[in-house]
């Protein structure tokens, strides 16, 4: 991966910041029951969707492949979680919704996360979806902010991981930024207890 200068990294850290206190703000408590069931697209342009889930753990986040900011530490602190999760032998599921789906086409999902991980095995990217159903996805289903203003090639978007349980029922959110990341979700699913 490339380096950053420093204007870059001034540009991801603001961001990060802002969408740290955005997504702050949302609480747990405040989230459905269970996710609604969704089937989209995953990177080797097969359905795939909630259905799917069924009885698994999962960790899920939202990014796009043409992002200049948050999305590449954002996936590779995602790398560095799935990596934990095959050591320890744990069979959960990871699902990274793209926000940019007209440019996000299966084979640049499935390009970009050949970048961070040669084992796809546990890992599904979506798309299939227009701008407007993410954008509502995220907000109803993980109280995120998703929005693509005109005249730009960038989203905005939340930078939290969402553990899901067996039911489909959102648990906990971890903000990417978190200090021991990796240590806190593998510990978090570890105790995890329905």
């Amino acid at each position: 991966m490339k380096y950053m200068n420093r204007a870059q990294f001034k540009i991801i850290l603001i961001i990060v910041s802002v969408m740290y206190f955005l997504t702050g703000c949302s609480s747990l408590q405040n989230q459905p029951d269970k996710l609604n069931s969704f089937s989209f697209t995953d990177q080797h342009g097969e359905e795939f969707g909630l259905e799917d889930l069924k009885g698994e753990m999962w960790i899920s986040n939202f990014i796009f492949t043409s992002c200049e900011t948050v999305c590449p530490p954002m996936t590779a602190a995602m790398a560095d979680i799935q990596e934990e999760l095959l050591n320890n032998n744990m069979d959960v599921e990871i699902v990274s919704f793209s926000v940019d789906p007209l440019i996000d086409t299966p084979e640049k999902l499935d390009k970009y996360l050949s970048q961070f991980t040669d084992n796809d095995s546990n890992w599904k990217m979506l798309t299939g979806y227009k701008q407007e159903e993410i954008e509502k996805f995220a907000l109803e289903e993980f109280q995120t902010l998703v929005n693509k203003p005109s005249g730009t090639s960038q989203v905005l978007h939340g930078v939290n991981f969402y553990l899901v349980d067996i039911d489909g029922v959102l648990v906990s959110e971890f903000n990417f930024t978190e200090p021991g990341l990796t240590e806190k979700v593998i510990e978090e699913l570890k105790n995890y207890k329905p």
